[in-house]
């Protein structure tokens, strides 16, 4: 089965991107299914019911969530309801949504699960995502398992990797906003990335005006991180795995910018 895994979309910059790029990558790798980190779709920040229901109208099959999951301003109780969508496992039980979640292709099943890092991140105070995963995987009887690892810190994604090789087929770091080029397929058949990237706007900094992070970075004082607007890119990375064993075959970058193309 071949996924395209499209990194955080940001903004309405980062929904246009996927509209206007999406059916031809789809036609170029012969996807089967999308699925894309939506956590900053609304405005930047969260995931709004028009935001979710905009990026399932594109073509995007799956969606998966963040530390932002509960960030957008408007209710979240259409969560609930939201059959694509998912949020981390490892925050508290009463969060809204699930974790994890098992969809059909072909009558082939093939599960997603959303992790947040622990590194760096405290809001949500999430619990031990290895512990959370060897808890979860004994109950798996997908063979095909794609991890959104959700988290700020490359050593943590990559121990967790490392960790679960051959346990799962792919674990997808986000997050972080810049996608890295240390794609590969571990010894034992887990496909890995450290960073996926951003989808949304190119001329701000992580999404986000410059002026306003330049000023936070250099000051340490508050302020208030606006999305960017104008120009977009699209990062991405398109996996192969084998239906049968659930061993990744390969990953391949997509980035698309104005400025620079790989992949398309």
């Amino acid at each position: 089965m071949r996924f395209l895994f499209i990194g955080d979309v940001v903004s309405k910059v980062g929904r246009q991107m996927i509209l206007d790029n999406l059916k031809k990558i789809k036609e170029k790798y012969d996807i089967d299914i999308v699925i894309a980190n939506g956590e900053n779709a609304a405005h930047g920040r969260g995931i709004s019911l028009n935001s979710y229901n905009s990026l399932i109208d594109m073509g995007v099959n799956v969606i998966t969530l963040g530390n932002h999951f509960n960030s957008c301003n408007k209710s979240n109780n259409f969560y609930v309801n939201a059959t694509k969508l998912i949020r981390p496992l490892n925050i508290h039980p009463s969060a809204t949504g699930f974790g994890t979640r098992v969809f059909d292709y072909n009558n082939i099943n093939f599960r997603v699960t959303n992790i947040l890092g622990r590194v760096f991140i405290n809001a949500l105070n999430p619990q031990n995502p290895f512990d959370v995963l060897d808890e979860l995987l004994p109950k798996c009887k997908e063979k095909i398992h794609i991890i959104d690892f959700h988290g700020e810190a490359t050593g943590e994604k990559m121990a967790f990797a490392w960790n679960f090789d051959g346990k799962v087929s792919a674990i997808l770091g986000t997050h972080t906003h810049v996608q890295t080029t240390d794609n590969r397929i571990l010894p034992s058949g887990t496909a890995y990335i450290s960073d996926v990237g951003m989808t949304g706007p190119y001329d701000g900094i992580i999404g986000a005006k410059k002026e306003e992070i330049i000023f936070k970075t250099r000051t340490g004082l508050p302020a208030k991180f606006d999305v960017e607007t104008g120009r977009g890119q699209l990062n991405a990375v398109v996996l192969d795995i084998d239906n049968e064993t659930g061993k990744a075959l390969s990953i391949k970058r997509v980035y698309i910018s104005p400025d620079y193309i790989e992949g398309i």
